[in-house]
């Protein structure tokens, strides 16, 4: 509140500051919880829009902030899930894509999913730097940084896409990156569409 009722350049950046620890929190509280996944998920029927635009929502502040623009399309369809986790999830690929923009242009994502004749693909794509083709397989290793998270500033934890591969997994959901350096980086969510996955 009173970030809100003090708005400078001052409170922006406190209030910036702020946000990283919240998703550093939240980022622990969900590492400390992935081993007991099961005890903790509610898979439903939900809408791939409606998560969607809750990870957007609470990455407004950052995704305005930093002018990054946004194409979400063809999200009508339904998937199979645990909503907590999956907003989650959707926020690590999110969070990443804006750590790691390109200085050169103005980040641009795009959202969206096809529908598959035994699955749904969500896609996320940006126009980041990338990642070197070398270290691409060892992006959902623990602790892996690469050159990327060694960048100044970059503080990376070499923990968000560990812990989005280990949920996706306990989830029954695939989840495959592909990337070319200098131009982007593709994340895919692969939900199955029968209705009795075995967990």
């Amino acid at each position: 509140m009173i970030i809100e009722n003090n708005k400078n350049e001052v409170t922006k950046s406190i209030d910036e500051e702020l946000q990283k620890i919240e998703n550093y929190i939240e980022q622990a509280l969900f590492y400390a919880r992935s081993n007991t996944v099961e005890k903790d998920y509610y898979i439903k029927k939900i809408a791939l829009k409606e998560i969607v635009n809750e990870s957007i929502k609470k990455n407004k502040n950052i995704l305005i902030q930093d002018k990054i623009s946004i194409n979400i399309h063809d999200l009508d369809l339904d998937v199979r899930t645990d909503s907590k986790w999956i907003v989650f999830i959707l926020n690590q690929v999110i969070q990443n894509s804006v750590k790691y923009k390109s200085q050169d242009r103005n980040l641009q994502l795009e959202i969206y999913a096809k529908q598959e004749a035994e699955n749904v693909i969500l896609y996320i794509k940006d126009n980041g730097i990338g990642i070197k083709k070398e270290e691409i397989t060892r992006v959902f290793e623990k602790g892996f940084t690469g050159t990327n998270g060694r960048l100044v500033g970059k503080k990376s934890t070499g923990i968000g896409l560990y812990l989005c591969k280990k949920l996706c997994n306990k989830l029954g959901i695939a989840i495959e990156l592909s990337s070319v350096f200098g131009e982007g980086t593709q994340i895919r969510f692969v939900f199955p569409q029968d209705s009795y996955i075995n967990f």
